[in-house]
């Protein structure tokens, strides 16, 4: 099987036609990670860089050295290299929408709506919000153009579709009938509207009021009635960014780790980023095991293992007793000058068996070292398996290995570590 083609990422990064680079996979795979080492790489290169994250867990504002991130990008201290900058945020979910109806409504009617309840729970946790305000993010620094390249961390989702979605599905919801109908009371007035309310939704509402509330009802009829010239503005903007991730200048990168579940959700997402004809870059396999000793086998190492413990092939005490008699060394006689016998304290007998013993100490610990290379050895023979199966599925996607590291990345030296290791891994099967 050919091996797929390793991805150029300083090329990718020195491109200025790249204006946005999007980290997409599964949770946990260190999207959050790549993101950052990413932008930091792109900064060290001469680029004026922010990177967008969405993990609430603040790792990558600790990595950088910063106190806390929020939804203003902050300039990032300690980057190297010329000319380049690196800015980072933290996406506000509420915040962002707060920011949309204030430029987008007059002082009373924003201040109406943002002190509205259901605004607030739909701000707060609305599903798809969180997906829709990282677009709108996006969409906002992309127009104000301070930025010559934006990094994006996508939102951890169990599933592929929901980055690619939600945006739409709310401001369907946002521009759609049940919006429309909430409307229609409110335009109409008085007891006509509320008689046909009653009328069309009197099932609904009768749910809803027993679900949430009888105060349901009249906040949603007081949002939409302060939302009324805003809707048509959030499928527009929602559309707006949608070709935008379409567009030349943005790449895709898929990140994933070497195991069946994220390579599984990985090609999901090759699949789906084909479908809606996005630019994928490539795929960024994170955490890839390797060996220094890769020519002793999980089978030869295991054998030796068996051997160092079962005490060798050759019997080593009767070896040595046979040597002794062939050169008629009685341990039993003592020398008539009166040194002390073989048995004695301080014999050769008390050497040889001080050196049985170390050397016995040296062969377990030999042995336990061969077990353990022999673990990491499966390990890398079953991460292998896992990538060639993606590789055989999507030979076009070009490929980044990321060696795992053996702790936590804290700082801008563990970043800097890993875009060394992106911009330097080989592809699968290699």
């Amino acid at each position: 099987m050919d091996a797929p083609s390793a991805l150029a990422v300083d090329r990718l990064l020195d491109d200025p036609s790249t204006r946005i680079i999007v980290c997409c996979g599964a949770g946990g795979v260190g999207k959050t990670t790549t993101a950052a080492a990413l932008g930091l790489r792109a900064a060290e290169r001469g680029r004026k860089v922010v990177v967008l994250t969405i993990d609430p867990a603040r790792r990558l504002a600790q990595s950088m050295g910063i106190d806390s991130l929020d939804n203003t990008p902050r300039r990032v201290a300690g980057v190297a290299g010329d000319g380049g900058e690196l800015h980072a945020m933290m996406l506000d979910m509420k915040r962002t929408f707060d920011e949309i109806v204030e430029a987008h409504a007059d002082r009373e009617r924003s201040e109406a709506i943002l002190a509205n309840p259901f605004y607030q729970s739909l701000s707060a946790g609305f599903a798809g919000t969180q997906e829709y305000m990282a677009m709108e993010k996006l969409g906002q620094l992309r127009a104000r153009d301070d930025w010559d390249l934006i990094v994006v961390d996508t939102p951890p989702s169990r599933s592929a579709l929901d980055f690619l979605d939600a945006p739409k599905r709310l401001g369907s919801f946002l521009d759609g009938k049940f919006i429309r109908v909430l409307m229609a009371p409110a335009k109409v007035g008085g007891r006509a509207g509320m008689k046909f309310l009653n009328v069309g939704m009197s099932l609904m509402t009768g749910t809803l009021s027993k679900l949430m509330g009888a105060s349901l009802l009249k906040d949603v009829q007081t949002f939409v009635a302060a939302m009324d010239t805003m809707f048509g503005g959030f499928r527009t903007r929602a559309d707006a960014t949608f070709r935008l991730l379409q567009a030349p200048g943005t790449a895709f990168l898929v990140v994933a780790a070497p195991e069946p579940d994220a390579l599984r959700e990985a090609a999901y997402f090759v699949e789906r980023l084909a479908a809606e004809r996005m630019p994928l870059a490539g795929l960024v396999l994170n955490r890839v095991h390797g060996s220094g000793a890769a020519q002793l086998s999980a089978e030869r190492a295991l054998a030796a293992a068996e051997n160092l413990e079962e005490g060798g092939i050759v019997d080593q005490e009767s070896g040595k007793a046979g040597l002794r008699d062939a050169e008629g060394l009685d341990p039993a006689s003592t020398p008539e000058t009166g040194s002390p016998t073989a048995d004695g304290p301080g014999s050769d007998a008390d050497a040889q068996t001080d050196t049985e013993t170390e050397t016995d100490d040296v062969d377990l610990i030999t042995a336990g070292l061969l077990r353990l290379h022999a673990e990491r050895m499966q390990v890398i023979a079953r991460e292998q398996r896992t990538r060639d199966r993606f590789t055989s599925l999507h030979p076009e996607v070009a490929v980044t290995e990321v060696a795992a590291l053996p702790g936590d990345v804290h700082d801008l030296a563990g970043l800097r570590a890993i875009g060394e290791r992106l911009a330097a891994g080989v592809p699968a099967g290699a």
